[in-house]
């Protein structure tokens, strides 16, 4: 009797497992309900700075670069 109720306890708990539920949002016309978004200099260290934020990006990118530091 145990063995059998372990077996449709079991079971059960897999198959409700396999439930798939919609995901679609909810979407209504001409309202956006999400935050704005920034541009990366916008706000920051940066404040608007976009020359300086560019001058950062390629030091970065250069401080990744194996050609610039092997020896």
């Amino acid at each position: 009797m145990k063995k059998a109720l372990f077996a449709a306890l079991t079971a059960t708990v897999a198959l409700s497992a396999c439930g798939e539920y919609s995901q679609v949002a909810n979407y209504k016309p001409g309202n956006y309900s999400g935050k704005s978004d920034t541009r990366p200099w916008e706000g920051g260290q940066f404040a608007g700075n976009k020359p300086a934020w560019e001058a950062a990006l390629t030091n970065r990118n250069q401080a990744q670069n194996e050609y610039k530091r092997a020896p």
